[in-house]
């Protein structure tokens, strides 16, 4: 999978306008998607929700509005599954009718942002299906970009012991792979489905291996 990646700045100004308060949330946007303490959660990672977004865009029913979404998903970003999303959702809401939105379009690039947290977009909500599989696509990647991507996640989580690392990514990744579908667009799904299971697939075998391994005895 190769998507070509957006520039920043300039997809910024595209979306939101070259107006002063417009050019102040752009600023504040790469500002916090470039925050030092992030490894994945990065400027890269929002160019390439960006790039799926547009490969997916013919699938949305707002594409601008998804835009914005993945723009805010991760802008407040601590390592607080659910709470990360919820804020940034916030965020989405108190900076966006700067950018010219109305309130009710803010309310629902907010939306967006929250089924983030679950990636599990009701059947038929076309913008958070596209918005989540573009979230996901580096699930689908090429065995080097893969491993990449895992490490930078391993990285995020350096606080976290890693045997509990293990046990606890295997379990996220476990509950993906028990989904019917992993991607929810068509187009997701019959491009990216296959290589995303078998990366899923062999990286919580390593994960269970690994866990298994480093588990306290028991007596």
């Amino acid at each position: 999978m190769s998507l070509r990646r957006p520039d920043l700045s300039d997809a910024w100004r595209r979306l939101a306008g070259s107006g002063a308060e417009a050019t102040a949330v752009g600023a504040e946007l790469l500002a916090r998607w470039a925050e030092p303490h992030r490894r994945y959660h990065t400027l890269d990672h929002l160019r390439a929700v960006l790039a799926g977004v547009d490969e997916l865009a013919g699938e949305a029913r707002d594409a601008s509005s998804v835009r914005y979404a993945a723009w805010f998903h991760d802008a407040v970003y601590r390592g607080e599954p659910g709470e990360d999303e919820e804020s940034s959702a916030r965020l989405a809401e108190l900076l966006l009718p700067s950018c010219g939105l109305t309130e009710d379009r803010a309310a629902e690039v907010a939306r967006l942002v929250r089924v983030t947290a679950g990636h599990d977009p009701a059947s038929g909500d076309a913008d958070a299906e596209v918005l989540c599989d573009a979230d996901l696509a580096v699930l689908a990647a090429a065995p080097d970009e893969y491993a990449a991507y895992t490490r930078a996640v391993r990285e995020e989580y350096a606080h976290v012991g890693a045997a509990d690392f293990a046990r606890g990514r295997a379990a996220v990744l476990g509950g993906l792979l028990a989904a019917p579908r992993l991607y929810r667009t068509r187009y997701g799904h019959g491009q990216w489905e296959a290589r995303a299971r078998a990366n899923l697939t062999a990286e919580v075998a390593r994960l269970t291996e690994y866990a298994t391994r480093f588990a306290p005895s028991q007596t």
